[in-house]
This record gives C-alpha cells, sequence and structure tokens, in this order.
C-alpha cells in the first residue's frame, strides 16, 4: 500500500510478527530492539512520542519532520530481523508483511491514542482478568514501554521526547507526570468506547471527519500519481542534497580532502561522519553510503556510526565538529527547499494544523474522554 508521507505528519505504527509469532524471545531482544530504536530516530530526525514493546508486536507513536517514515521503518525492521535471526538460529522475514502506518489528528486524539497504546500491557492475556489494583501494579511495573519514563517511576528512555504529551497537561514539572498517570489509569477502570469507535472508523487515519476526508483524499491522489508513472511523493518531502555536497561540507570543516575521507584512516572519524552525514543529507541507504566510502556492508556503516555516536559523548571536540557540520548542511538544505519553484501542498483541514501546532508547543489541554 502506498504510504501518505509528508513533513510532520503524526503516525502510530505497528509492527507484527509474521503469523502473529513473538518477534521478542526474551529482555535481551528487547533492549536491542530500543537501542537500534534510539539510534535511528537520532539518524533519521524522528521525533518517537512514544513505544509499547510486546511479545509479538510493537506500537509506536511519531512524528517525521522529513516525511521520511518508510527509510526509517526500513532500517529498523532489517536491523532487528537481522539481529534475531543470528541471534536465535532462524531464516526469513520476522515481521508480518509490511508495517501499519495510521495518521493521527494532533488534538484530543493524539492524546487519547497515547492512553491506548500505554495501556496495552494490561488489555492482553490474562491480566485483563486481574482484579484492578494488580493491573496497576502490571502497568507501572511493565519495563518495555514509555509509560514510566512518562509518570515519573524510571529514568526518561534514551530517543523518547516526552515533552510535547506532557505538556499538554496543567501546571508544571511533576504536576504534569501526576496528571498524565491519572488520565492514563483512568482509562483501566472506564473503557473509552467512543475512541475504540474512532479507531475503527478509517485504516489510513484517527481523527475527525474532516481529517480522514483529507487523508483519504491525499491517498487517493497519491494513487493516481503513481498510476501514471509520475513521482507519487508529496511535494514537501524531505530535500536532499546531492553527495557531492555533502562531501564537501565535511571536507572543509575537517580539514581533510574528499579522497582522504573515502580511504581507512586508523585514529580518525572522518568515514563515520562521512557515513553519518550522507544517511541524513543525501538520503542515502546505508548500503548505498557504504559503496561511497568503500565499505563492504550497510552493517559496517551501522557499527562505524554507533562508534561515532559513544565518542561523541565524552569528546567535546568532536561532538563540535559534528554540530558545524550538521548546521551547514541543514543551511544548504534549507536554501535548496527555497530556491525550488514547487507548488504548495494542499492545505491541512484547520482544526488539524491547530491541534498539531498545540501539541508541539504545549498549549493544549486535554480534551474530554
Amino acid at each position: 500500500m502506498l504510504r501518505v508521507q509528508f513533513e510532520g505528519a503524526i503516525y502510530h505504527v505497528t509492527l507484527r510478527g509474521v503469523e502473529r509469532r513473538d518477534i521478542f524471545l526474551d529482555d535481551r531482544d528487547r533492549q536491542r530492539f530500543l537501542d537500534r530504536l534510539a539510534q535511528d530516530v537520532e539518524t533519521h530526525g524522528v521525533r518517537l512520542y512514544l513505544f509499547c514493546l510486546m511479545t509479538n508486536h510493537v506500537h509506536l507513536l511519531m512524528e517525521t519532520p522529513r516525511a521520511n517514515l518508510s527509510r526509517f521503518m526500513h532500517d529498523l525492521e532489517t536491523a532487528h530481523t537481522v539481529f534475531f535471526n543470528r541471534r536465535h538460529q532462524r531464516a526469513g522475514h520476522l515481521t508480518q508483511g509490511r508495517y501499519g502506518a495510521k495518521l493521527v489528528e494532533g488534538d484530543e486524539y493524539l492524546l487519547r491514542l497515547s492512553r491506548y497504546l500505554h495501556l496495552n500491557p494490561v488489555f492482553v492475556g490474562s491480566v485483563t482478568r486481574l482484579p484492578l489494583k494488580e493491573r496497576l501494579a502490571a502497568l507501572r511495573g511493565y519495563r518495555w514501554s514509555s509509560y514510566r519514563g512518562y509518570v515519573g517511576l524510571a529514568k526518561p528512555v534514551e530517543g523518547v521526547d516526552y515533552g510535547p504529551l506532557l505538556g499538554v497537561m496543567p501546571g508544571k514539572g511533576a504536576r504534569r507526570r501526576l496528571g498524565y498517570r491519572r488520565f492514563v489509569e483512568a482509562g483501566m477502570a472506564e473503557t473509552d468506547e467512543e475512541f475504540i469507535d474512532a479507531l475503527k472508523e478509517s485504516r489510513l487515519s484517527l481523527g475527525t471527519e474532516a481529517f480522514r476526508d483529507w487523508v483519504q483524499g491525499l491517498h487517493i491522489d497519491r494513487i493516481c500519481r503513481h498510476k501514471r508513472k509520475e513521482d507519487a511523493s508529496f511535494r514537501r518531502m524531505e530535500r536532499r542534497l546531492p553527495v557531492e555536497e555533502v562531501f564537501d561540507v565535511v571536507s572543509q570543516e575537517t580539514g581533510a580532502a574528499v579522497e582522504a575521507i573515502r580511504r581507512r584512516r586508523r585514529g580518525t572519524y572522518l568515514r563515520p561522519m562521512a557515513a553519518r552525514m550522507l544517511v541524513r543529507y543525501a538520503g542515502l541507504t546505508q548500503r548505498e553510503a557504504a559503496g561511497e566510502l568503500g565499505l563492504l556492508t550497510g552493517a559496517a556503516v551501522s557499527i562505524q556510526a554507533t562508534k561515532l555516536a559513544q565518542a561523541a559523548e565524552t569528546d567535546r571536540r568532536l561532538r563540535e565538529q559534528l554540530q558545524r557540520i550538521e548546521q551547514r548542511l541543514e543551511t544548504r538544505r534549507k536554501e535548496l527547499v527555497e530556491r525550488e519553484s514547487t507548488t504548495a501542498p494542499a492545505a491541512r483541514p484547520a482544526r488539524a494544523r491547530a491541534g498539531w501546532r498545540r501539541i508541539r508547543e504545549g498549549r493544549r489541554r486535554p480534551g474530554r474522554s
């Protein structure tokens, strides 16, 4: 199915095991998935609002400022499948077809969806038959969702942006966490039937009727463009810089010639830095970046990216150098967008625009539930 993608889109993403089989067999599998999730969030510039890992499926609530959902999910799915298959000595597909991605209207629907997803662990299996007090304990003790970080029961998980959802709760600091905790846990005693019905209204989106109609229109438009063999992406898709331009900026900031960046040199982070920028700003896959840098596989790029990120945490000079490179490339990308004389995309419904803006700025108050 063709994906509806545009800058600033908010999605509820689901990833399920093939034939409902398990995609996590133990805590090591889950932790490795979260580590990779944090890495890909950083690499692709995604805003991750929420995650919930179940035994045979995953829920993500996320925003894509760069309109790059497909690229993000491809990297995440591939990395987990490769790790899982190697570790458990299996082969073949791990997940069921393509991931599910439903666009979410950014007002009370987003907040209520976050509650629904965070409650997932206590609405499945034998837990549903436990007394309310025990179900509350199970929810608060569940390690593999972002809920504990939201309500102050655990340290924040790397890669999760807690600010937007907490920002819609009244008060400040601890009061917002308490407010969100009460909001979510109230859903255990009384099912939000109206919201569940709204979830079933459309396979493409979650929101008001106007929002659903708008998304349906975008989807039909994309199908028509695809059938005409034209560019099926929306006009506000992420602009990619030429590979040569990325190398040029890295070369200028590091003082190394482009030929030197492409060669293996011990004691430097030139190739990992270039690989990171090629994926992020030239839109290359890790395999394509490997080809540009003379590496054998995309996995080698992933390994080097991890080492670079770890080194930047303790090396202030390296961290500042990366920031300068990224600032220059981001500036060039913005200049490229400004130069392009493209027609603006179809306007979003006014309520959808306002809802997304309020969520980001933290001014929205919880809707009725």
